[in-house]
């Protein structure tokens, strides 16, 4: 069995949560058990490790645990994308629409100098709205976002086509589609 094939066996599927018909793509396996995890950290690291990246900058709060390691292992700087109100210093704001609502991604004024060049990651790609988020931060900085980087896409949900409407190269180790 090769990496993808692994990690995608690890994901947990739960039927019916967080309510009737959604299955969900339970990825805290992936983190308890050592093997998987140094195979999905590994993953991403062979496959940005001979690009010029800056800094790798992780979506709240899973894109931390996954965006942590990484750095480390691409010897680079870590970049936390934090939900409104977390960060102590200036920031930039970027809002996105929810199912029912809307919510606030941040980034310190300081994040990124001009021409940096980022590696966005998260844990998922479902409707986009947080990466899109997360990259106008990055790009208002006058950063690049090499690529949006996740574990799961759920193509179904559109969000790794917006995030390439929008000249986004996207990543993902393996898509969940209608299963």
């Amino acid at each position: 069995m090769n990496n993808i094939d692994y990690l995608r066996s690890v994901i947990r599927t739960v039927p019916d949560w967080p309510e009737e018909g959604v299955m969900f793509r339970d990825i805290t396996p992936l983190f308890q058990n050592k093997k998987a995890f140094r195979k999905l950290i590994d993953t991403f690291v062979h496959r940005y490790y001979d690009h010029e990246i800056d800094a790798v900058a992780g979506v709240d709060a899973r894109g931390f645990i996954l965006g942590s390691p990484i750095a480390y292992e691409l010897n680079t700087g870590f970049i936390p994308v934090r939900k409104k109100g977390k960060l102590p210093f200036e920031t930039v704001q970027e809002s996105y629409e929810l199912e029912y609502g809307s919510a606030t991604v941040e980034l310190h004024t300081d994040s990124f100098k001009p021409g940096d060049k980022v590696l966005l990651i998260d844990d998922l790609i479902a409707t986009g709205g947080t990466m899109i988020a997360a990259a106008n931060l990055i790009k208002r900085l006058g950063a690049e976002v090499v690529e949006a980087a996740a574990i799961i896409d759920l193509p179904d949900l559109g969000g790794s086509a917006k995030l390439r409407e929008q000249g986004i190269d996207v990543y993902s180790i393996c898509e969940f589609e209608g299963d």
